[in-house]
């Protein structure tokens, strides 16, 4: 992508190519000289998840429905806090360990805003939006459940999720 078309990214891009945390950066604040503070959040694949190893980890989505999701979660983001932009880029198909998994980046004129938002937009990505992990490890694969202490994160944020199965 060019410097234009980066600049006129949609929001959220689901997508099996990897990203350049450099390149989104400088996009997301392009033209835009109220920018005090951009922060971003960069998740990779572990090499293992409860001490067994992990060799593969295929993450699935249903392609509109998880677009809309993650666009609402930013739409809230922006509702509670005062951001001037927001990106997120999560990767699907076969990811190896250490391959970049999910991008989040937050722009706001101060940092606080940014940091608040930024981990608002992970704790609800974690918990709600539609994806599918099945990680490949020496036992063969399995499918991951969401954990409670994303749940519990999710939370703090006045968002219960008790009940509503991912």
């Amino acid at each position: 992508m060019n410097s234009q078309s980066l600049r006129d990214a949609p929001r959220v891009r689901i997508q099996t190519d990897d990203f350049d945390l450099g390149v989104e950066t400088l996009a997301l604040r392009a033209d835009d000289g109220g920018v005090g503070a951009v922060v971003s959040f960069v998740g990779t694949v572990r090499d293992g998840a409860d001490g067994t190893p992990v060799s593969l980890m295929e993450l699935e989505h249903y392609p509109g429905m998880t677009e809309a999701s993650i666009e609402a979660m930013i739409d809230e983001a922006s509702r509670r806090f005062e951001i001037r932009g927001a990106r997120v880029i999560h990767r699907v198909g076969p990811l190896r360990p250490r391959d970049q998994i999910v991008l989040v980046l937050v722009s706001a004129r101060h940092r606080g805003q940014a940091f608040q938002a930024c981990e608002f937009l992970m704790d609800y990505l974690k918990t709600q939006a539609p994806f599918w992990k099945k990680e490949h490890g020496p036992d063969g694969a399995r499918w991951v459940d969401a954990r409670v202490a994303d749940d519990e994160a999710l939370a703090r944020w006045g968002i219960d999720v008790r009940g509503n199965g991912r």
